[in-house]
């Protein structure tokens, strides 16, 4: 029996990602809001100057980013890098009115207080702008799967621009990691990445 690809565009319109964003929520509302949640898992959340968006991932969006991670250290592993997952965490700068829990982020090269790579799936449109939240926390570093495409992009400066090839992960392009997010299983995509690597 044949399985369909992760990525197949059916299952994308059957399992949307829900999503409610909220206005005028300030600092100390966010802050209490992240304390009465406390660890469970389930809905992520991001803040921007007032918004708030809780948002519950669908099946398919928690693969996809499961699949990409997986990926990311593979690859890490077969370069022998040290690359430090910190999955979903909250990060939060009350100056700058700014917290994410992205769907994954790693430090590079040793542990840190924030990440240099955050990974973002971005399945149902309409929600707060990633990239500015990520400005405001300084994060080096963010690849953005959308509308099939697979981008990476750095911070310079006071903006982020697209870049083909990582800057905290010597050597990787995000078009290598793409070609893998096809495969049937997330298996057969590490496989498929680890012997690209060894040929």
């Amino acid at each position: 029996m044949e399985t369909a690809p992760l990525l197949a565009s059916p299952s994308r319109v059957e399992d949307p990602d829900q999503r409610v964003i909220l206005d005028g929520i300030d600092w100390w509302q966010f802050e209490a809001f992240l304390a009465i949640r406390g660890d469970r898992a389930g809905a992520r959340v991001t803040y921007l100057k007032g918004q708030l968006e809780i948002m519950s991932p669908s099946q398919r969006h928690e693969t996809l980013k499961k699949l990409i991670a997986r990926l990311l250290e593979a690859y890490a592993e077969e370069k022998g890098l040290v690359f430090e997952g910190y999955g979903s965490m909250t990060m939060r700068n009350a100056p700058k009115l700014r917290g994410i829990e992205p769907d994954e982020c790693y430090a590079v090269g040793a542990a840190k207080e924030s990440p240099d790579l955050a990974v973002e799936v971005i399945w149902t449109h309409g929600g707060i702008d990633k990239l500015e939240v990520y400005r405001g926390l300084g994060v080096r570093e963010v690849w953005i799967w959308e509308k099939e495409e697979l981008k990476a992009y750095e911070l310079r400066g006071n903006s982020y621009a697209e870049i083909p090839r990582s800057v905290v992960i010597p050597s990787l392009t995000p078009a290598f990691i793409r070609q893998f997010l096809d495969c049937e299983t997330q298996t057969e995509a590490v496989r498929k990445l680890r012997a690209a690597l060894t040929t």
